[in-house]
């Protein structure tokens, strides 16, 4: 069967693999349709994912068909589309006792920790999948969706907050949909002005600030535009400056949740973090909750898939298109893949 490998830091290889057996107990045999690509596959890519060891089946944002069902799988049917739940986790602590089951010492994300997608088939447990009515196209967002979906949920708005979104690339745009909310005021952050006019074309609603790349603070920035400081800021570029100013950003009592991530250490001024009160708490990929609630907006028609999907190729045309798409002209937002 076909197989995208990542062989090592700049090298996606088309190759062709044995098709899987027959699924066991509790598992199912999909056929993969869509792959979405995504930051973690492109620093994977770079040489810059940590976790991550060579050679790799990528892919963890997925859009699959049911081909044949385990024993004991109850609740599925062959036929049945579904977005794939791509976090693996074993029970016997407390934080999968508690439903954590995203952020478990036992979890591995496939395509990162584990082989993921990148092929044409692949068995899977049943209990990671999620049914739809959507197309598998659609689905293949599902994952990334539940992302920005999963980061809101940490940041328990009551509904009346001043949101800053930072960094409007993919994970960004979704945690903005989920951000607005009846009586939120959401604004965008970026460096780049066409990520804030995409992310303004979107969603209507929202504002926007633009970030120079002066040593001007973020926090004074922030203070030419609006009379109050954000009471929740979610940081979602992964970039170490970016991440140690949004800390300095949010108001008295306000809340930072950080989305994106790095391999490194955060530094910030500790006097200033006790004085405001300050909750920073993290976000790691998402819960069953989560995508079920996407796939259900998504059917409703809350969701325009529009808005992310840019770039598609078929597999065999990926290895040798992943460069032209990452260059920054090509305005990737999100690159899907067809087998």
């Amino acid at each position: 069967m076909k197989t995208v490998t990542l062989k090592g830091p700049g090298e996606f290889i088309l190759e062709d693999t044995r098709t899987p057996a027959a699924p066991g107990p509790g598992e199912v045999l999909v056929r993969v349709k869509h792959v979405g690509i995504c930051g973690t596959d492109i620093h994977a890519y770079y040489g810059r994912q940590p976790f991550f060891d060579y050679p790799r089946i990528t892919g963890h944002e997925l859009g699959v068909i049911i081909e044949e069902l385990g024993e004991g799988v109850e609740g599925l049917t062959v036929g049945q589309h579904c977005s794939v739940e791509a976090y693996l986790s074993r029970p016997g602590d407390k934080a999968f006792s508690r439903g954590k089951t995203n952020c478990t010492s036992t979890t591995q994300c496939l395509g990162v920790h584990a082989d993921g997608g990148m092929r044409e088939r692949v068995v899977l447990p049943a209990n990671k999948m999620h049914p739809s009515s959507l197309d598998t196209e659609k689905l293949a967002i599902v994952e990334m969706l539940c992302i920005g979906h999963h980061a809101v949920e940490r940041s328990s708005l009551v509904g009346d907050e001043l949101i800053a979104v930072i960094g409007v690339g993919p994970i960004g745009l979704g945690t903005v949909q989920f951000a607005c909310q009846p009586g939120t005021k959401v604004v965008a952050v970026d460096i780049s002005e066409d990520r804030l006019a995409n992310c303004k074309e979107a969603f209507p609603e929202i504002e926007t600030l633009q970030v120079t790349l002066d040593d001007e603070p973020l926090v004074d920035l922030w203070k030419t535009q609006f009379d109050t400081l954000p009471e929740v800021v979610f940081e979602c570029t992964g970039n170490k400056h970016s991440m140690e100013a949004s800390i300095g950003l949010p108001d008295f009592g306000g809340r930072i949740i950080m989305v994106g991530f790095f391999m490194g250490d955060l530094v910030f001024s500790d006097p200033d973090f006790h004085k405001r009160e300050l909750s920073i708490m993290s976000s790691r990929n998402a819960t069953a909750h989560n995508f079920q609630d996407v796939v259900d907006q998504m059917e409703a028609g809350k969701i325009n898939p529009d808005t992310w999907i840019t770039h598609h190729c078929k597999a065999e045309e990926f290895p040798g298109l992943i460069d032209q798409w990452l260059v920054p002209e090509e305005g990737l937002i999100k690159g899907i893949v067809e087998f």
